[in-house]
């Protein structure tokens, strides 16, 4: 974020000859509840939006169509974008007439609440400006409050360092200890904010094929989840944006999930996966095993298996179990 501010600030910084930007918004509507599936402890929450296919091969792919159709109409220039370069796209979806950057910092629509995909075109023509919209957030703080981190320090702002989303998908590392337990069963990404919007009433189920949920991401059991070496990995979430975070981190989520669920059928996946490779992935079923062993079980297992010659951030883990 720092080294690119210059250029998300302007877009004219990243390609000098834009003259307009035209914003694209692509309805992703669930056709469920998805904190319901919340209460359901053993089995995996996955955000509404990596579901279904990655949604930035799909909308590039249209986004691209358009951009052909308008140079051949036009002979002008145009550039697409689909998270593929930093610009800021809620911003200048807001200035396009989209929908606003609610208190969640996401943006909210009138017509599809908060469920929505963005993409730019980056043009040199003279295009006629749309009328910005508004905010119409008014005094609601229902996002705010859904947070499950406190990741909102105040309206409008996030802070990415206790985002479930960021800590999830982008974030390499263990997860901070204290925030493991807020996790809850989100093992990739987070739709609390978005879910509680009131806006939503008005919000309807996405109707592009490709990006509705596939059934064995609806609410896939963390046990399956689990067993998944690389090549399973890779194979379940081919063409799906989960498939980016790569195996270990991906388990590292699934482990924070088991340490969570209180199931005390999960020992024996944490058990094997004390054992992985990965340090990522064995510190993390250190920890789910601390959640679910009793106490003094754990502590007999963390004599036997503590050992100098383990990676540093396991050896810690057993530590502070």
């Amino acid at each position: 974020m720092a080294t690119t501010r210059e250029r998300r600030a302007d877009p004219r910084v990243l390609w000098p000859d834009v003259r307009r930007v035209v914003v694209f918004g692509l309805n992703y509507g669930p056709d469920e509840n998805p904190l319901a599936l919340l209460e359901a402890r053993s089995q995996a929450a996955i955000s509404v939006y990596a579901r279904g296919s990655d949604y930035h091969d799909l909308i590039k792919g249209k986004l691209k169509r358009i951009a052909q159709w308008l140079a051949a109409k036009t002979a002008s220039e145009l550039k697409v974008f689909v998270d593929t370069a930093p610009v800021m796209e809620k911003p200048l979806a807001e200035a396009a007439g989209l929908g606003w950057q609610g208190k969640h910092t996401n943006l909210i629509s009138r017509e599809h609440g908060s469920w929505l995909f963005l993409g730019a075109l980056f043009t040199n023509l003279e295009l006629p400006e749309d009328t910005a919209e508004s905010d119409h957030c008014g005094s609601c703080r229902a996002c705010l409050d859904a947070c499950p981190t406190g990741a909102f320090p105040a309206p409008y702002k996030l802070d990415a360092r206790r985002c479930i989303s960021y800590l999830t998908i982008e974030h390499k590392g263990p997860i901070p200890r204290e925030l493991r337990p807020l996790i809850g069963n989100r093992i990739y990404g987070c739709d609390d904010c978005l879910a509680v919007c009131p806006w939503n009433k008005f919000a309807k189920e996405g109707r592009e094929a490709k990006l509705a949920a596939r059934e064995e991401n609806r609410a896939p059991s963390l046990a399956d989840l689990a067993r998944l070496d690389d090549a399973s990995f890779r194979t379940r979430f081919s063409k799906s944006p989960i498939k980016r975070t790569g195996r270990d981190r991906f388990l590292r989520n699934v482990l924070t999930a088991i340490g969570n669920s209180g199931d005390a059928s999960l020992i024996p996946e944490a058990e094997r996966l004390s054992s992985d490779p990965s340090p990522l992935v064995r510190g993390a079923a250190v920890w789910a095993l601390s959640q679910l062993l009793p106490r003094d079980e754990f502590a007999a297992r963390a004599k036997n298996s503590l050992t100098s010659e383990d990676d540093e951030s396991v050896v810690e883990e057993w530590k502070a179990a």
